[in-house]
């Protein structure tokens, strides 16, 4: 025997059965009890939230022999009949291939036949949306006033497409999308009812990716279960299988982007695809977590708005005090803004890492919220002391209104004298650049030298990749210290600091090329 999908298999066969849509059950089983039956109804809703199941149960119900509650029985040779798709009273048209004027008219010229049993020939047309106009207008009037002894159900999952003259004509319903706590206990339910033991963890994870929709759950719960057949279903493997990313790292990158250190999220974007992570997946999952912290910074009873576990929603609250709301809503425009685009891009890991860039990098924008930020970086540095240089025009002036603010510096001393080794390092710089490889030599291309304390080499680098490249990663210093030492052949020590432009480092520091230079000429002197 072949076998049945999960969304196949448990599709709800009564009323009492549908999950998530009790404002809609409630409103046809009354009209059933009553008997006062539409001609006309429009189901508008996204995917897999019950709009065709609901509609052929409806089917049920109306033609049932012995109903209850408004309910169908299940058991009668109607119900039985329409449950197989044996019967002749419902008829079910896919508007998306059958959507020309002459589809429509074969339907208006079969409404005349009464039913051959039953009491109401019951017409769901699916995705009805995709109906031409013309479709639309050979319809219209049968909808309006149709035979007494049929009703048309269109289903659609955009409504605003429908033509108005055809919703007026219509009652309609909006079905809502699951709830995850819903979309949970229904497949804990099943798994019970299947023998397979699926952790909660697993099953929350899968409902919270199914999006409101059952029968993309159950169907993403069918490929979890294929993968790991016979064995329990834990969180981790959920996550394998589904390409998805731990919340873990999405706290991870978020640490790394306030401390602007680009190379750490490099790595770790690095990290995820290796792990063969759908990268699409990873950028909505992303810009969720922004969304929560925001809920978090803006308010402190969020509980029931926030679905995570306790454990998470205390790391929660702890990293939304790490960021105001305005360095968040900017890391969510940002990702939103990449959402869009990433879907059909040939190089999503390029647009990510741009994105990642741009968190770490506020100057990158001149939007108010990347201002905003770069002030905040701003008044921070003036805080710790640290010097600051006033943006200049292209005559090397500062813009007019601006004020250059720089930390007092003491004369510079000049040394007393300059280490041996230290000068052969200074004299043959331009060589080991040439010898070190990518992308270490592209970060050197504009570095300059000066002596640090206890007459160690000093390297001052720019602010930005470069600075990140060699002060966040304590390897990629040893790494120039190693091709320094060999190149001049003794140990030498060395320290790395960055600096936003020469102008400053003219006034800081001692220039050693030049200095050496200058002890050159006086010796040829």
């Amino acid at each position: 025997m072949s076998y049945t999908a999960l969304y196949r298999k448990f599709r709800p066969q009564s009323f009492d059965e549908v999950k998530g849509q009790e404002h809609i059950v409630t409103t046809l089983t009354n009209q059933i009890k009553a008997e006062r039956i539409g001609h006309a109804y429009l189901f508008c809703g996204t995917r897999g939230t019950g709009k065709t199941t609901i509609a052929k149960i409806f089917a049920k119900a109306v033609n049932c022999e012995n109903p209850v509650d408004g309910s169908p029985c299940g058991e009668c040779s109607l119900c039985r009949a329409i449950a197989s798709n044996a019967s002749m009273n419902v008829i079910e048209i896919d508007a998306a291939s059958n959507n020309g004027v002459d589809n429509i008219r074969e339907i208006v010229d079969e409404v005349s036949y009464s039913p051959a049993e039953g009491k109401y020939k019951v017409y769901i047309i699916d995705e009805v949306h995709m109906l031409s106009i013309g479709a639309f207008n050979a319809l219209l009037k049968t909808l309006e006033e149709p035979p007494s002894y049929v009703i048309f159900i269109l289903a659609t999952t955009e409504a605003h497409k429908i033509p108005i003259t055809i919703m007026s004509r219509c009652q309609r319903y909006d079905f809502k999308r699951i709830t995850i706590d819903t979309i949970a206990d229904r497949l804990s339910e099943l798994m019970e009812t299947e023998g397979v033991h699926v952790e909660d963890k697993a099953l929350r994870y899968i409902a919270k990716a199914a999006d409101g929709s059952m029968r993309d759950a159950l169907s993403l719960l069918d490929q979890c279960i294929a993968f790991h057949f016979g064995e329990e279903l834990t969180y981790d493997k959920a996550l394998e299988v589904l390409g998805a990313v731990d919340t873990s790292v999405f706290s991870r990158l978020f640490e790394l982007t306030l401390e602007k250190d680009v190379t750490g999220c490099i790595e770790l974007l690095e990290e995820i695809v290796v792990q063969g992570r759908e990268l699409s997946q990873f950028v909505t999952d992303f810009t969720w977590y922004l969304r929560n912290l925001l809920l978090a910074q803006s308010s402190e009873n969020i509980e029931e708005v926030i679905d995570v576990s306790t454990e998470n929603m205390k790391r929660l609250k702890a990293e939304a005090e790490m960021a105001d709301m305005d360095t968040t809503i900017r890391y969510i425009r940002i990702f939103s803004e990449l959402s869009g685009r990433i879907k059909y891009a040939s190089q999503k890991r390029i647009l990510i890492e741009v994105a990642l860039i741009k968190l770490c990098r506020p100057s990158m924008e001149k939007d108010t919220d990347s201002l905003l930020e770069r002030v905040r970086n701003l008044e921070s540095k003036l805080e710790n002391g640290m010097v600051v240089a006033a943006q200049q025009g292209m005559d090397g002036k500062p813009y007019e209104g601006q004020t250059q603010v720089r930390q007092e510096q003491p004369d510079t001393e000049m040394p007393k004298a300059v280490p041996e080794d230290v000068k052969r390092v200074v004299g043959n710089w331009p060589s080991i650049v040439a010898d070190i490889g990518q992308p270490m030599k592209t970060y050197l291309k504009d570095a300059r030298l000066s002596l640090g304390g206890d007459n160690k080499l000093l390297v001052v680098v720019k602010e930005g990749l470069a600075s990140d490249y060699f002060m966040t990663n304590q390897k990629n210093k040893e790494l120039l210290q190693r091709a320094v030492s060999e190149a001049v052949q003794k140990e030498i020590e060395l320290e790395v600091q960055s600096l936003a432009d020469n102008k400053i480092f003219e006034d800081s520091y001692i220039d050693l090329s030049k200095l050496i230079h200058m002890e050159i000429e006086i010796e040829d002197e």
